[in-house]
């Protein structure tokens, strides 16, 4: 049964293809199946922000080897969720990586029996930490109770590249973990503040959706608090959550929807 999985799994990443993209100074990011992968790349090595599903990792590995190095010297966790810490223990393992993230990201991690002791982060943090790589500095930030209770963004300083995380779906409704120490609340706090932290020239990172730009990043905010708005009228007024999924949120967000947060699962999750 475990080599079916296995080989289920196997199969479902088979055709994934690892793109690349130059971004601003040693900033690139990486898309292939789930969180998008920021990267600095320069004369001290590799560092990069998450890193998708164990079955990529080698796949990742050798889009990095393009970019100067298959092994990552550091790799920043946003978050705990599988689709960004999935090649965590093949980085650490194969390729000597030392992993960073938020404390509870790796109290997260370790209480998951799935989870290698392996992929769990070396250097935890509090509030956030600095490093200096590539002739660049990097800003590693916490946000409290956001997506989940242990997000980071970070923030590439010279030339103002901006990874989210999971704070930000470009084009999509946001997942926001509730039994993961997220809150709606929250995700709209942290979005507010990463959205003051940049301007217009700001290159922004999605966890997931194509690149973007603060445009972007303050649309994608509009429509948490409009939706938000929407659900919250009808429960004031004494309407179930099964009521409101079947007035739903309107044609104006219908291409928000997508296969993981459907209309309905965000209503469920703005009503709740």
């Amino acid at each position: 049964m475990l080599m079916a999985v296995s080989s289920q799994a196997n199969d479902r990443f088979a055709d994934v293809k690892i793109k690349a993209t130059a971004l601003k100074g040693a900033v690139h990011m990486l898309q292939g199946a789930g969180g998008n992968i920021g990267v600095s790349a320069g004369e001290d090595g590799i560092l990069i922000i998450d890193d998708q599903y164990a079955p990529l990792a080698e796949k990742i590995a050798a889009a990095l080897g393009e970019l100067g190095s298959d092994s990552p010297r550091y790799i920043v966790n946003t978050h705990y969720h599988g689709d960004h810490t999935g090649a965590n223990a093949f980085f650490h393992e194969h390729k000597d990586s030392t992993i960073f993230a938020h404390k509870n990201v790796r109290v997260r991690l370790a209480n998951d029996d799935k989870v290698s002791a392996a992929a769990l982060p070396v250097v935890t943090y509090a509030q956030g930490l600095t490093l200096h790589f590539n002739g660049e500095t990097v800003h590693v930030m916490h946000l409290p109770d956001g997506h989940t209770d242990g997000d980071s963004a970070v923030w590439f300083e010279e030339p103002d590249v901006l990874h989210t995380g999971d704070l930000f779906f470009n084009e999509r409704f946001p997942y926001i973990d509730l039994k993961g120490g997220g809150s709606v609340t929250g995700y709209i706090e942290s979005v507010k503040t990463l959205l003051a932290k940049i301007d217009d020239d700001t290159v922004v990172i999605p966890g997931h959706g194509p690149l973007a730009d603060k445009a972007d990043y303050q649309q994608f905010l509009d429509m948490i608090e409009a939706t938000r708005e929407i659900v919250l009228t009808h429960k004031r007024e004494g309407k179930t959550v099964e009521e409101v999924v079947a007035a739903g949120l309107g044609d104006k967000w219908q291409s928000w929807s997508w296969k993981f947060i459907t209309e309905e699962k965000w209503i469920r999750t703005l009503y709740q």
